[in-house]
């Protein structure tokens, strides 16, 4: 059920709970577009499962695939990895690739009315970086027509990768990406604010300035900053100084820090340590450990084989104290620009 420009989601009592909001299930869309994962993306599937299997053993995995064959590729490795079959659900809706934060149905709630609804935002593959992403740029109407959800169509390009929440009104977001001409070039930042604000239900936009070096979608707040808690961030610091990541790091960190709330609390800022330059292929990867998905009863973490690590696991287990911290190898991964939190969207519980 798709919803004009008649009202917004703000307007009919939705938002956009915090991503520890209790799920129903966690959305992903199977990996298999091999130029996403030159040369690797068979190494991968091993650690996907893991993931799967972790997320699965407190809340539903809702797949989308290309038909009944990739399902039963995927069945057949879940099962080998462990997997609980029958908490996983497919749906034969195609993807051009894997990157379900950024392309899959960003889901609102009325707490009032118990509804859920969906927004389906614009999607151009990161500023028409990697054509074609046509069958991603549908995927949020296709659910919702499914489930019969109404759907929301503000009309203009964004992604969830970019944003993250606090459940308190909050958003944090980077001028990096959003104000990037290769996204809404019409838009100017108080109009990005206001779309912001009347489909996700927030009433305060903080903005951080640029994303980690090797992030090809010029920015995502899902690699450097990420609420914990409605008045804690963690965000990622550098700590050699002649690492192309410090100075802008140290710059988001000071911003972080002259912060305020709603509630006029200055932000709680826990540093997380950035990990050693994954570099593959003569390429700079975007790692870091701020690529977190946050599940039902565990905190999935990417990462690197390095020394930092179980300082990172440390650290964000100690944020996250009601959670499993699981620290995942996403070495491979990563050679697709992206981690859990980019691969996977939760549907919260009403």
């Amino acid at each position: 059920m798709s919803m004009s420009h008649n009202t917004t989601p703000k307007q009919n009592g939705f938002h956009f709970p915090a991503e520890w909001h209790r799920h129903t299930a966690t959305w992903l869309s199977w990996p298999h577009k091999e130029e996403s994962w030159p040369g690797k993306i068979d190494l991968i599937y091993p650690k996907y499962c893991e993931f799967i299997k972790i997320i699965s053993e407190d809340e539903l995995v809702r797949i989308n695939v290309k038909d009944e064959q990739m399902a039963a590729f995927a069945k057949q490795l879940l099962s080998f990895a462990g997997v609980d079959l029958k908490k996983i659900e497919f749906y034969n809706f195609p993807t051009n690739d894997a990157w379900c934060r950024d392309h899959g149905p960003a889901f609102l709630i009325n707490e009032h009315t118990k509804q859920k609804a969906i927004i389906d935002w614009g999607y151009n593959a990161w500023g028409g970086k990697y054509p074609p992403f046509d069958l991603d740029d549908v995927i949020p109407t296709k659910i919702g027509d499914h489930f019969g959800m109404p759907v929301y169509n503000p009309g203009i390009v964004m992604e969830g990768g970019s944003v993250d929440f606090n459940g308190k009104g909050t958003l944090l977001t980077t001028t990096a990406c959003l104000l990037n001409k290769n996204r809404n070039p019409h838009l100017d930042q108080e109009q990005i604010e206001a779309y912001l604000q009347n489909y996700y239900g927030v009433e305060q936009i903080l903005w951080l300035g640029d994303g980690i070096v090797g992030d090809d979608t010029d920015g995502h707040i899902d690699d450097i900053t990420r609420f914990t808690d409605e008045n804690t961030v963690v965000t990622v610091v550098e700590e050699n100084k002649n690492d192309d990541n410090y100075h802008l790091l140290q710059e988001n960190l000071a911003a972080l820090k002259t912060m305020r709330l709603l509630n006029g609390k200055q932000l709680d800022v826990v540093e997380l340590p950035m990990p050693d330059a994954v570099i593959y292929d003569g390429q700079r990867l975007p790692a870091s450990y701020a690529n977190f998905y946050i599940a039902n009863s565990a905190v999935v973490v990417p990462t690197y084989r390095c020394a930092n690590d179980d300082r990172a696991l440390d650290i964000l287990q100690g944020c996250f104290p009601e959670h499993r911290v699981i620290g995942i190898d996403s070495t491979d991964i990563i050679w697709g620009l992206g981690s859990f939190h980019c691969l996977s969207q939760q549907e919260p519980e009403i």
